[in-house]
Order: C-alpha cells, then structure tokens, then sequence
C-alpha cells in the first residue's frame, strides 16, 4: 500500500467536513470516501513541533524541536523521521512543497526527491505532487511510494476575498463578530478554497495515475486558525485539527470517529497498516482497533506543548474526553505578544485590550459545558480531585518522556533565535515565519 500524506498550514478543523461553510470540495469528497476523526488534535499549537511530532510519533521535546526549524531547532535523529523508516523498507519516498521539520536540506529526513522548497502555495506545489504521481504510474516498478505534499494555504497573509465577501462570514467563535474580523475570515476561506483546489488536483492525479486503489490518503494540518487564541495556544482551538484517513478495506466508508485521537497516533498506525515492526521511539498508539470496531477508545487523554514559537512561552497540557489542563512555567502574568500573529482581528483586539490580560498559571476547563474554554474553574472544591488527577497525568507524562522543562527553563539551541516576550510581533521580525 502506498501513502500520500496531504498537510496544509494553519487550517484547524475549519473546513466543510467539519460544517463550516466554506466550499470545499475535495475534502468533502475525501470525508465522504473515507474516515474523518472529529477529536484529533496535533502535540503543539505550532509549526514545526507538531509536524515533528506527527513525522517522529513522538511529542516535540522527545524528538529535539521545542522551537521552529528556522530559528536554529532541529531533531535529535534523523533517522526517526517516517520518511527515513519508510525508505528503509523499500519506499519510493518524495517531498513537495512545505515541509518545516528542518532548515537544511529535507533529504536528510528520507526524502528520495525533493520538490518546491521555495514556493509552497497551491499554484505550485499541487501541479507537481500531480507530475510526481504520473512518473509511478509510468514507472510501474510495484514499489510502493510514500509522497509528502505540504501547502503553505491557510498560512498568513491570506489571500483577498472578493470585495464585499466579508458581509456573508462568520469569524470563528470565539472572535468578535465585527466588520474587521468578518473581513479577516473572508480571506482565510478564500485561502482555504484555494487549498482544496489543490487537494483536488493531487487526488484527481492520484485517480488518473489508477494508483487511488492501493494508496492511504493522511489529509491533516498542523495546527489551529492564525488568530487569537487558536495558534500557539493549548486550548482546543490551538491544538485541534482536522484528519481524514482514505484508502482500501477499514480506510473507507465515510466514517466519523468520535474517540480522541493525535497525530503522534498516525506513525504506529502506519507501522500496523503496512506491517512495519514499530519503532521503540514511538509514543503513540495505532488508530486500527477504531477502524476495526475493536475499541471505543484507543487513549484516555492526548498531550500538547509550548516551548519557543517567536519568543520563550513554556506550557504543558493534557486534554481528556471532557476536561483541559493547562499549566504555564514562565511566571508571567500577561500575554506573549510575539507569538500570536498580526492581524486586523490582533488589531481590533488589542484595542480593546486584549494584551492586558492576566494569565493563570494553572487553567482547567470543562469542554463539555464550556465547549469555548473561556471558564478557568480550577479553584472550584467539587474538582478538586479532576484538578489533581490532570496535574499527575501531566507530571507523569513529563517525566516519562523525559522532557526538560523539568529542570529549568529551556535554553536556546547553538545559535537559536528568540523574540523578547515583550518585543517584536512575528510580522515586524524578518526573521520569523511560523
């Protein structure tokens, strides 16, 4: 069985298959085909640990990358990366488009070819992932190939949507519904119209290349929507994202999952599917026994994390079927500016003032009676022993992941780029593309 994993940027859970109501058709037709979690949520708010994690199964600090690849992190080893496994057992493994697991040259990861480094839209990458896939086809080799095609689409700046587009979109829930932020979305969904566009044109090659039959499509992001309170944050609209699975027997049917998932999952999913002997490095569990009807559940709580986006902002989570912990380890009281993406809903928020906050060391929600996570209630006595419970799941996890925030503060890498906390926003430093 081959694999074609489709990765787009900033993208969340907002696209149709989900009910939001922006025309996308590609995916609608992926969901429809195959099976679509509704619980997945990626092991950071940020680019390059999450995509880290998904491509290593294990969470960011365990790999190396507390930090963007960019500004000077990377992975302990290589060699753990999928692409490398993959290639390993006689996979044809190809890159295109956005990747952001390395600021060096991607073929240390695995990657057999490597393709659109430089522009990574839609326009792009998709015409030659479609190129990638008529060159197996024409090969006919029978070996099986594992294909990456990263889209920079939904990444800020977003494209324009038709003048006036705004009147008609609804901002996510929890931003202000105002001209500005209805403007703001406007642009995203156009953004993401043209990301299914390009979904469209790689599934349509996949179909034409008479290759759809005996190929997994991974269809996922890396993290939540480029505004407020979504990327770079640990509540659900930082962490949750989209995932559809499509391919041959339990791959299919136009299935919904409801039971909690990550995407560290995705890699001993992988190692099952294709009878690869799992790595000892993996920290995630297979997604199988939910396709098989084997199990309700296959993981009582997923785990998340911040270290270093633009600037230093240290937190750990852990997210169960009805509750969210987060606990920062900073100290700091206010909002890390740097690390939330200008734009005209940052503006209209800051000037009601939105970057005076305080911030709690410790947050606990309830997610199924406050599904927005607006509501700390970890001073409450009747959850006292909820409260507990999240802190020692957080502390073990930690420790059995060895994870140095448990001594310290992180230091920088050799070399590594920070923001003051209190500096420079990400588009007033060049050097700073998340």
């Amino acid at each position: 069985m081959n694999v074609l994993y489709i990765h787009s940027h900033d993208t969340g859970r907002y696209v149709q298959p989900y009910g939001h109501a922006v025309p996308m058709p590609a995916y609608q037709r992926l969901a429809g085909e195959g099976v679509l979690f509704r619980n997945a949520f990626s092991a950071a708010p940020t680019c390059s640990p999450s995509r880290t994690a998904l491509l290593t199964g294990q969470s960011p600090h365990s790999a190396g990358m507390m930090g963007l690849a960019h500004r000077g992190f990377g992975l302990h080893d290589p060699g753990q990366h999928l692409a490398n496994v993959l290639r390993g057992n006689g996979f044809r493994t190809a890159l295109v488009g956005m990747q952001h697991v390395t600021h060096d040259d991607p073929a240390a990861m695995g990657y057999e070819t490597v393709a659109a480094q430089d522009d990574r839209s839609v326009a792009n990458v998709a015409p030659l992932a479609a190129a990638f896939l008529g060159e197996i086809a024409a090969a006919n080799d029978g070996r099986p190939f594992f294909l990456d095609v990263g889209f920079e689409e939904t990444h800020r700046p977003f494209l324009p949507a038709t003048p006036g587009e705004g009147r008609w979109v609804r901002p996510p829930a929890i931003v202000p519904d105002l001209p500005e932020t209805r403007a703001d979305m406007a642009d995203f969904e156009a953004s993401a119209r043209e990301l299914d566009r390009g979904v469209g044109i790689v599934l349509g090659a996949l179909e034409a290349a008479g290759l759809a039959g005996d190929t997994l499509v991974i269809c996922t992001t890396d993290h939540g929507l480029a505004f407020p309170d979504m990327k770079c944050s640990l509540t659900d609209h930082g962490t949750g994202v989209l995932l559809i699975l499509r391919g041959p027997g339990i791959f299919g049917g136009g299935r919904v999952v409801d039971a909690l998932a990550a995407q560290i999952d995705l890699y001993p999913t992988l190692c099952e599917a294709l009878g690869i002997a799992p790595p000892a490095w993996l920290q995630g569990t297979s997604l199988l026994p939910l396709l098989r009807d084997e199990a309700g559940s296959v993981r009582d709580a997923v785990f998340s994390e911040v270290t270093y986006h633009a600037a230093y902002e240290p937190q750990r989570s852990v997210r169960t079927d009805r509750w969210r912990y987060i606990r920062r380890f900073d100290g700091r009281t206010r909002p890390v500016l740097p690390n939330c993406d200008d734009s005209p809903t940052k503006t209209v928020l800051l000037a009601a003032g939105w970057g005076e906050r305080m911030m709690e060391p410790e947050v606990l929600y309830d997610c199924l009676l406050d599904p927005m996570q607006r509501v700390n209630v970890i001073a409450r006595p009747d959850l006292a022993d909820v409260a507990d419970d999240l802190r020692a799941r957080l502390d073990r996890w930690m420790r059995e992941t060895h994870d140095p925030l448990l001594a310290g503060p992180v230091p920088l890498p050799p070399g590594g780029v920070a923001n003051d906390p209190d500096g420079l926003s990400p588009s007033e430093d060049p050097t700073v593309r998340a």
